[in-house]
């Protein structure tokens, strides 16, 4: 495995895209401070979550496109005190690594190509003073010609928001849905893999599956006490400040990536899983790779994979997963000093359930792809067996007719009671059937 040099030089710069002044503190105020503001996903604030901002991003490139070129010079462009000159060549590779953060279209059509192959288009050479001699541009005239050309991404999550289609769900609940924004962008994005937004949806059961969702970037982000059901093959998904959800996910081609949640549920096949700034989550998962748990997290648990839809093999062979190898027991720690491996554990079989997705699909997949470990299998059974005992049992009581309306009252109401202590009565609740059939609740 190996990453392009350039190219990590400026994912490592843009990580300062994040950086928070230590200036306020100075002044008296509280670092971080508690009372910043939520993040408004459309306008701007003081406060906001620059991870969902384009306008940020444009920002930051502009002010800081000098020095990211400066890295990408050549050391003998550079002079002693590593700045550029007048004279300064940038190299084509320089270029193909900056496609890495920027792309863009000519004349304003629906083509999108990589900022390398637009830079190299002969129009554009008397802009950006690219030499056929030296295959090399001058750094002043590249800096100023990105400068003039540089526009806020009109496919990002603030147009999403602004401007995509507004998704309607099969299975959608009667709730708070008034702050609630769901979006996709996929009619006006041309030709790369699809962006749906999901943000503040709270006490809500959504559920979809369909072709906007096929290969799409997932963006979750301030759900709350909800249960979201997104059944087809995904490109890559971001759970983002959401808490007391449960997320059942379709295979995921690339990574699932999981920050500063509280007591969610993630129930999916994927790539990579990473984690950070979590508490009391719990991951059930088949992964071909060691789950990332970074830095900030608290009682986090893994769990094996645990439930199935009847397309779930199909989608797993669109984006290349194997049930094998499954790396979900072996967390690797990041960014912990002291080696604590007390912030996750692994699921003991006694707290063990399988999960039913409650929907009806067309498919071959009957049960768990790859089984389950021997030990959570054996706690199952044996769960099982003690139900056959229990009917068993109440079956040679011999009981009369109103004694057994008498025993099944009182099983209903210790049941309801059990309901409503664990917070599953909400989830079968919302679970009341469509008026046209149950097999659109996944459409």
């Amino acid at each position: 495995l190996s990453v392009d040099t350039l190219q990590f030089l400026l994912f490592l710069y843009v990580q300062q895209v994040n950086k928070v002044s230590l200036r306020r503190s100075l002044i008296g105020e509280e670092w971080p401070s508690p009372r910043t503001k939520s993040p408004s996903l459309v306008g701007k604030s003081a406060g906001e979550n620059k991870n969902w901002n384009d306008q940020d991003h444009r920002a930051f490139v502009q002010s800081h496109l000098s020095e990211m070129l400066e890295l990408l010079l050549e050391p003998e462009q550079l002079t002693a005190s590593s700045h550029s000159t007048h004279s300064s060549l940038v190299s084509y590779e320089a270029v193909c690594a900056l496609s890495f953060l920027i792309e863009g279209t000519a004349n304003k059509s629906r083509t999108v190509h990589p900022l390398h192959e637009l830079a190299l288009w002969q129009a554009c050479h008397g802009q950006n003073g690219y030499s056929k001699v030296s295959k090399a541009f001058s750094f002043p005239k590249l800096e100023s010609w990105l400068r003039a050309c540089l526009a806020t991404n009109p496919f990002g999550m603030t147009a999403c928001l602004k401007s995509g289609k507004k998704l309607a769900w099969a299975q959608q609940v009667e709730g708070t849905t008034r702050r609630a924004k769901i979006a996709c962008n996929a009619r006006v994005v041309p030709e790369v893999f699809p962006m749906v937004i999901m943000s503040q949806v709270y006490k809500q059961t959504l559920a979809k599956s369909s072709d906007t969702l096929v290969g799409a970037h997932v963006r979750i982000h301030r759900c709350n006490e909800s249960f979201i059901y997104l059944l087809s093959p995904l490109r890559s998904v971001t759970i983002e400040k959401c808490r007391n959800s449960t997320f059942v996910l379709g295979p995921v081609q690339a990574s699932v990536h999981v920050h500063s949640c509280d007591n969610v549920k993630v129930i999916v096949v994927c790539h990579r899983l990473s984690l950070s700034s979590t508490a009391g989550c719990t991951f059930y998962i088949l992964t071909p790779t060691q789950p990332l748990v970074l830095s900030g997290n608290d009682a986090v648990s893994f769990a094996p994979f645990h439930t199935h839809y009847p397309m779930l093999e199909d989608h797993m062979a669109q984006v290349g997963l194997a049930t094998l190898p499954n790396y979900w027991d072996s967390p690797m720690l990041v960014c912990n000093e002291s080696g604590d491996t007390s912030v996750f554990r692994l699921l003991p079989p006694s707290d063990f359930y399988t999960f039913v997705i409650p929907f009806e699909m067309e498919g071959d997949t009957t049960e768990t792809p790859g089984g389950l470990p021997h030990a959570y299998q054996k706690a199952l059974s044996q769960r099982e067996q003690k139900v056959q005992i229990w009917q068993q049992t109440v079956k040679e009581a011999g009981l009369t007719k109103d004694q057994r309306k008498q025993f099944q009252m009182l099983v209903e109401n210790k049941f309801y009671e059990w309901l409503v202590q664990t917070g599953n009565r909400q989830q079968l609740d919302s679970l009341v059937p469509p008026a046209v059939g149950s097999k659109q609740a996944a459409g």
